[in-house]
């Protein structure tokens, strides 16, 4: 797997020993990252603050960074991964802007005060068929995650049914066996 653009083109990232990650493909990850670019609705990708759901091995954490996002926090529970996206980041010299949440992309919390402030662009990759987008774009709505001009992009299963609580869809895009969903928050209601 490698960057397809950027200051890091070419540059490979490390995959995860094991069969417990689904890398987006490449063709997807270009096509996100193009939409992410031109369209309208998308934040700016410079100084973007990028959170990196069910990360796997960072792919599209580690795109956005090559791309002039600011910062990255990569949310992942699986060790083999974890330790891909550590070799990653240090191959690349970004050490300094990522940072490694372990813990579950469907139980998220609060968002720490030290992470600093919230994030502008959440990619969402959970596996296919397991009923996982719901909650973790819930959880990070409920933990003040998202600046409120924030987007979220989410892959699932082409023929998955997806419930987006808290966000609306601004787009769908078909990709082979995937689709992804950009989606915005939606404004809290005023108490």
């Amino acid at each position: 797997m490698r960057i397809a653009s950027g200051r890091f083109r070419g540059a490979s990232i490390a995959a995860p020993k094991g069969r417990t990650t689904r890398p987006t493909s490449a063709r997807a990850r270009e096509a996100v990252f193009n939409i992410l670019t031109h369209a309208e609705f998308a934040p700016a990708m410079e100084g973007a603050r990028v959170i990196d759901l069910f990360a796997g091995a960072g792919a599209l954490g580690f795109e956005a960074l090559s791309r002039g996002a600011a910062f990255c926090l990569f949310v992942e529970t699986d060790a083999a991964a974890r330790g891909a996206i550590r070799e990653t980041a240090d191959a690349l010299g970004v050490m300094g802007c990522t940072r490694m949440h372990r813990r579950s992309a469907t139980d998220l919390g609060p968002k720490p005060a030290g992470l600093g402030a919230p994030f502008t662009l959440a990619f969402l990759d959970p596996p296919y068929e397991q009923g996982l987008a719901a909650p973790a774009l819930e959880g990070l709505t409920q933990g003040r995650w998202l600046a409120p001009d924030a987007l979220a992009v989410l892959e699932v299963g082409a023929r998955e049914e997806i419930e987006t609580p808290g966000f609306d869809l601004l787009d769908t895009r078909d990709y082979g066996a995937a689709k992804v969903l950009f989606l915005k928050p939606q404004p809290e209601e005023s108490a």
